[in-house]
């Protein structure tokens, strides 16, 4: 449970009002509502409609689109750095070979004995 008090943040999406209850910044409640607004008029304006619950369902499938792809991004970050090491890995390891010709690959110029 957190220490935060738990406030009321007053919010309008749409030109409804909504009390929000959240031990979150108020100033980032606020920008989530802006957001929010921002993309149900988007969608509003790609598709017109005076149906707004059906303007508000294809905001919200945006937005999740967008979380989705950010977060499946986010998941193929690490894989990416693992690859890039291991191409990293390689080019040394032909950098060092070049050095030391006849060595074979990862091991230092000068052979093994000088470990």
């Amino acid at each position: 449970m957190s220490d935060t008090p738990t406030r009321v943040v007053p919010v309008e999406v749409l030109g409804q009002h909504f009390p929000i209850r959240s031990d979150l910044d108020d100033a980032y409640v606020r920008r989530l509502a802006d957001f929010v607004n921002d993309r149900i008029r988007e969608a509003a304006v790609a598709t017109p409609s005076s149906d707004s619950l059906r303007v508000a369902v294809l905001a919200a499938l945006n937005i999740a689109d967008e979380y989705f792809r950010a977060r499946d991004a986010g998941r193929a970050w690490p894989r990416l750095v693992a690859e890039r090491s291991e191409m990293i890995e390689r080019l040394l390891d032909d950098a060092i070979a070049q050095l030391a010709p006849g060595a074979p690959p990862g091991e230092p110029p000068g052979g093994a004995d000088d470990r």
